[in-house]
């Protein structure tokens, strides 16, 4: 077994590990009542979270999903803020509509053909990057909008791996090897940053 399949199974064993000793997503009291708002949207991190960590999710598709959920939490912020501190059942019907094209979306894409490539001279460090950013999805410590920001540069950090192998008969050279891995270092250290701030994915 070479060195990269080695950092991608010890990678994907620590993030196992680290889903399994989260809290699990909040169910509601009686099973027969729909969840309540601050349910739904942790269900929807979950299942966002599960599929960045499966590869289901490719970064461009985690950023437009937590790009969504961002925006719902801005409308619920600021409809909260409005009302003293609840939804109305105006506001609470919207904000389901909401998430139901949501919960759409993280289906189709975990179950369409696109999924995140960990091949190549590259692969093993791609895949690190994506399992430390599931599994601050899945513990709250970086908000959707986070994330999102996290996966647009590994989106563009993929598109130029993608771009370097067309140009170069599918590898890429030492010199580009070494920019991809300074591009990682700089989104590595963002990653850190949102996982360890004050702002946390809350109810």
């Amino acid at each position: 077994m070479n060195r990269s399949l080695l950092l991608i199974a010890a990678s994907t064993l620590l993030a196992c590990s680290a889903f399994a000793q989260s809290a699990p997503a909040t169910q509601p009291s009686d099973p027969n009542k729909p969840a309540t708002v601050n349910q739904r949207r942790e269900n929807q991190q979950d299942r966002i979270a599960n599929g960045v960590q499966s590869g289901q999710l490719t970064a461009g598709e985690t950023k437009r999903l937590e790009s969504r959920e961002a925006n719902v939490n801005r409308e619920i912020k600021a409809g909260r803020a409005a009302n003293g501190g609840t939804l109305t059942p105006a506001e609470r019907r919207q904000v389901n509509r909401q998430q139901n094209r949501i919960s759409r979306s993280i289906y189709a894409d975990k179950h369409n053909a696109a999924q995140q490539n960990y091949k190549g001279e590259v692969g093993a460090r791609q895949h690190n990057q994506q399992q430390r950013i599931a599994q601050g999805i899945h513990s709250g410590q970086m908000t959707a909008g986070e994330a999102a920001r996290s996966e647009h540069r590994q989106q563009a950090i993929n598109h130029q791996i993608h771009a370097d192998r067309a140009a170069n008969g599918g590898t890429l050279t030492g010199a580009e090897r070494r920019q991809i891995n300074h591009e990682q270092n700089r989104s590595s250290r963002q990653i850190y940053r949102q996982k360890h701030n004050a702002v946390t994915q809350r109810p």
